[in-house]
């Protein structure tokens, strides 16, 4: 097995020449860099990570601790922080906590132990023996798709990266609203994660701006997966006045639901229209296709392994929240016709939504609702006599 020595040789370099190239503890000449490198090729060298990790005091690993590794957002996260490790030399070491606090502290301790030189969690619903645990031994940590409280003063400061979720979610239940649905049931996360937090807000600012009261009797907990759904999904239904339409708050949740609505013998979106934060791969093959707040899964993990070697390269710095934009991908589920091309920014109807007037989203949306309305023995969008009753309220467009 050819060595270090043999590197140098082949190179015309000192080893102390190569182990600078391969530990990048000093600059080298560009030239005397490609010599060593092409010597390694031609030897076929194997660095020894041990000794290198001994010289460099770094690894080059990465931890990262997600729970419901299954999960189809959190598996397209995994190959973006995968992806990105990989591309800047970086090995990676998973763990799944499970979503538990106590068994979360042990699997980032394990990580840790193994010398990782950094850190991408996903924290629970109750991270606070996580961030004790980061905080006492100043571990480089990303923090993972459910962030804290940046304005609090009572957490310590760690990067985060995120996508948005607020006004992603209050522009979907603007668009049942604006197709007449006056009752929109919510089936929310997990208590205490800010995923859960943020989209429920942004639930409630979607009826504010269509003018619809809030009933917290329509906000159901599924606990951010299918049985939890399933369940809260049932339980709207079951409600004297059910809702005309269903929005689930991430993808595990929505197949929950649809179980639901297929036990109760309800069609979508002729009883009842679906809509779901989260977009998966298979969405579009289902009948009718989901419209989705779909979230950049392989974009988040390829930052959030950016924002970490920043972090590692100035560990000073202050601590920073990135959040990436949504994409609003308008199938049929919802009862529209499906839009060119299937996919717009969430951005769509931004000057509709905060630049016309009450009175003129009312106008439209009842002259496009009377168009709408089928003429004897022809197919068209389903009758909800809840809000067809009373046309001039809840309209949006």
């Amino acid at each position: 097995m050819p060595t270090m020595a043999d590197v140098a040789r082949s190179a015309g370099v000192s080893v102390a020449t190569v182990s600078h190239v391969l530990n990048e503890t000093r600059p080298v000449l560009p030239h005397t860099r490609q010599a060593v490198l092409d010597a390694i090729e031609e030897l076929g060298y194997t660095p020894n990570t041990l000794a290198r990790s001994l010289v460099t005091s770094r690894t080059r690993s990465i931890g990262l601790a997600v729970s419901a590794i299954s999960n189809p957002y959190f598996t397209e996260i995994l190959q973006g922080v995968e992806a990105a490790a990989l591309k800047h030399g970086y090995s990676l070491l998973i763990a799944d906590p499970h979503d538990d606090p106590g068994h979360e502290r042990k699997m980032v301790q394990l990580l840790h132990e193994r010398r990782v030189d950094g850190l991408i969690v996903a924290p629970s619903a109750d991270p606070r023996e996580l961030l004790a645990y980061l905080g006492r031994h100043a571990v480089p940590t990303v923090l993972l798709d459910r962030v804290l409280d940046e304005h609090a003063d009572s957490v310590p400061r760690f990067d985060q990266v995120c996508a948005e979720n607020t006004e992603p979610m209050a522009r979907l239940v603007a668009h049942l609203a604006g197709l007449g649905h006056r009752r929109i049931g919510l089936v929310a996360g997990l208590p205490g994660l800010s995923t859960t937090s943020e989209r429920i807000t942004g639930y409630r600012q979607g009826l504010a701006t269509a003018g619809l009261p809030r009933d917290e009797g329509l906000v159901v907990p599924g606990n951010s997966e299918s049985a939890g759904a399933e369940r809260a999904a049932a339980a709207l239904l079951s409600l004297a006045m059910p809702p005309t339409a269903l929005v689930t708050a991430n993808n595990a949740m929505t197949i929950g639901a649809l179980r639901a609505l297929l036990t109760h013998g309800l069609a979508v979106p002729d009883d009842i229209a679906l809509c779901c934060f989260d977009d998966f791969a298979w969405a579009d093959l289902f009948s009718p296709r989901l419209t989705a707040v779909a979230q950049p899964s392989r974009e988040i993990g390829a930052e959030a392994v950016r924002v970490l070697l920043e972090r590692l390269a100035a560990p000073d710095r202050p601590a920073r929240t990135v959040r990436l934009p949504c994409t609003f991908v308008h199938r049929t589920s919802c009862g529209c016709q499906e839009e060119d091309g299937g996919t717009e920014r969430i951005a769509w109807a931004r000057s509709a939504w905060s630049g016309r007037s009450a009175q003129s989203a009312r106008s439209s949306q009842l002259s496009a609702r009377s168009e709408q309305v089928p003429q004897s023995g022809q197919a068209g969008p389903p009758r909800h006599p809840e809000y067809l009753e009373h046309p001039e309220e809840g309209t949006l467009s």
